[in-house]
């Protein structure tokens, strides 16, 4: 597996593309490419659904790998074990269950 940056420059390679020409077709200048590649700067999440378009990979493939990112940067940032992230798998089930719930309420 790979950070978001480096499936960026990967997937950039394979279309034999430069930093510039790769960003040119997602409307983001070449520096701000060489630092997403190099884990310095997020990319925009707002041209997530283009980037998805523009590598001809599933929308909810690339959303996953680019949250699954800030997810790893928080909990490394925060020094916490592992198991962080066995105890946010469970509070999302218990979420989206209770917001489901709540959902088939009738008021």
């Amino acid at each position: 597996m790979a950070t978001f940056g480096e499936f960026i420059k990967k997937e950039r390679q394979k279309k034999k593309l430069n930093q510039s020409d790769f960003g040119q077709q997602l409307g983001i200048i070449m520096t701000d490419i060489s630092k997403i590649e190099n884990s310095r700067k997020k990319f925009p999440y707002a041209s997530l659904e283009k980037l998805a378009e523009f590598l001809n990979v599933d929308y909810i493939e690339i959303k996953n790998l680019f949250v699954a990112d800030i997810l790893i940067e928080e909990a490394n940032k925060y020094q916490c074990s592992d198991d962080v992230f066995t105890i946010a798998e469970s509070q999302r089930k218990y979420t989206k269950e209770k917001n489901a719930k709540q959902g088939e309420m009738k008021f």
